[in-house]
């Protein structure tokens, strides 16, 4: 039975896994969960019309303790060195999204410091509403995504995906534009293009995860890179990069300005997950347009550095 049980011992006994044979390498684990409560209380947090203030602020801070405590918490976890931890929160009518992402550079993965950090940020949320709602429901936690701790997957040469965030889209309410335009684009320069996935917004990171591991050369996402509340592509980016490439994002964003301020609200993200290039670029057809005049210039000199080609 305790075959397979990384924590337990050829005699079924409780152990700690001895990790010092494995490589240092940058870590990163995405968790989410739901705190689930009436609307009217829901409001009340948005509006921090709760007697206890500041109820996500102190359910955020809670969260990032919890994920630095978590050796001590779960006995077999190894105290790691968080480079960072993040707590976000999505509002619902009726629920409040958290998601928590935990990053580290060392031998073991971070999916328990994100997983307890959701766990805390959610009993925070309980105890500070529970005066007005003592029959709130924590669900979902669950690991969406990890990185690091194994070589990068070889990427399928000269291949594509493309991956738009549009919740609209996604449910049929618009005909997206955006994607079959990057398709075309790739194929104009002879690439291979898998697919264009058309996800909400709250999908896209379970999306792009799947996309990095079937390992094409570049993905490019379209959308969900501004300030609304539902637009969540750069931190799902940030989850799977594992080195950022911040001034071909801010390319992306100069050509932007050129023609309209609004660009400078882009929060899009740039870098390389493996050997994988990610690029977001914006979801209008004029962010679209911008975004791949800048890659046309350096897309195939960088796709060659990232293995090993180009000029060093």
């Amino acid at each position: 039975m305790s075959e397979g049980l990384t924590h337990l011992d050829a005699d079924g006994r409780a152990r700690m896994v001895d990790v010092g044979a494995k490589s240092v390498t940058r870590r990163v684990a995405v968790a989410t969960g739901r705190f689930e409560s009436t609307p009217e209380v829901i409001a009340l947090v948005r509006a921090d019309g709760l007697p206890k203030a500041d109820v996500l602020a102190t359910a955020r801070i809670a969260g990032i303790q919890g994920a630095k405590r978590t050796s001590e918490l779960i006995p077999l976890c190894h105290p790691l060195p968080l480079s960072g931890v993040e707590i976000d929160f999505a509002f619902e009518d009726a629920a409040i999204a958290i998601t928590a992402t935990a990053r580290t550079t060392g031998r073991t993965g971070v999916e328990m410091e994100a997983l307890t950090a959701v766990s805390v940020a959610a009993l925070t949320l309980h105890d500070m509403t529970k005066a007005v709602d003592p029959h709130s429901v924590i669900t979902g936690i669950r690991l969406v995504s990890k990185t690091g701790g194994k070589s990068a997957p070889p990427v399928r040469p000269r291949t594509a995906a493309v991956l738009v965030a549009s919740t609209r889209a996604a449910s049929g309410e618009r005909d997206d534009t955006t994607g079959p335009r990057i398709a075309e684009w790739f194929a104009e320069r002879g690439w291979a293009v898998d697919a264009v996935t058309v996800v909400a917004d709250a999908d896209v990171a379970l999306a792009l995860e799947s996309l990095v591991a079937s390992a094409p050369a570049v993905i490019i996402t379209t959308g969900g890179t501004g300030m609304s509340p539902t637009d969540r592509t750069p931190e799902a980016t940030r989850a799977v990069l594992t080195r950022e490439l911040p001034g071909v994002a801010e390319a992306i964003r100069a050509r932007g300005l050129a023609a309209t301020p609004t660009a400078a609200l882009s929060r899009g993200l740039a870098g390389t997950a493996g050997n994988t290039v990610v690029v977001n670029l914006p979801g209008s057809s004029g962010g679209v347009k911008d975004g791949l005049a800048v890659l046309d210039g350096l897309l195939e000199h960088l796709v060659a550095q990232v293995h090993g080609g180009g000029d060093h």
